[in-house]
């Protein structure tokens, strides 16, 4: 359940279904939200910037504000999608390397919701060290979509059939009111 007028931060990660992130997008517009994309730096490679620019009406971030520029209106919730392996785990272990993941280091402390949608194998998934950065973000109120009645991880080498079926829409009614 959404809040009209707030603004979403939406991350989007150099997954698969990255180059669909404005279905997510379109889905928050039309539930009143405003939107600011944050690409991490090699999702630049997998979305469509300036569409999404137009699309949203607001630049797509990758990288820290310079001092001269203004800043971003302050996000009411934060949902990462497709979310990888790799962000999870930094996340889960408080590496802000990049803006986005500076941005989500913040989020629990000033109690913005987070919702992450990953995008991963089972082999991956499989690893006690994402297991455990899943139990850590949940253990701190982030609401990660992993699981039976949530996104299952795909077999190894599969991920491109599982594109079409992303649940952008899950993401979105996973916010807290």
């Amino acid at each position: 359940m959404t809040q009209p007028g707030k603004v979403l931060y939406i991350i989007v990660c150099a997954a698969g279904p990255a180059p669909d992130v404005g279905r997510l997008v379109a889905l928050a517009q039309d539930e009143g939200w405003t939107v600011q994309i944050i690409a991490t730096p090699p999702a630049l490679d997998f979305i469509d910037a300036p569409e999404l620019e137009k699309q949203s009406g607001r630049p797509v971030l990758s990288q820290y504000r310079k001092p001269n520029e203004p800043k971003s209106p302050r996000a009411d919730a934060i949902i990462v999608a497709p979310a990888t392996y790799n962000t999870i785990n930094k996340f889960a272990s408080g590496i802000a390397d990049t803006y986005a993941l500076g941005l989500l280091s913040e989020a629990p402390g000033l109690g913005i919701p987070v919702v992450i949608l990953p995008f991963v194998n089972t082999a991956l998934a499989s690893r006690d060290p994402f297991q455990r950065s899943v139990d850590r973000l949940r253990a701190e109120g982030v609401r990660v979509l992993l699981g039976p009645a949530q996104f299952e991880p795909h077999p190894p080498s599969s991920g491109g059939g599982r594109i079409d079926s992303y649940p952008w829409a899950l993401a979105l009614e996973n916010l807290p009111n």
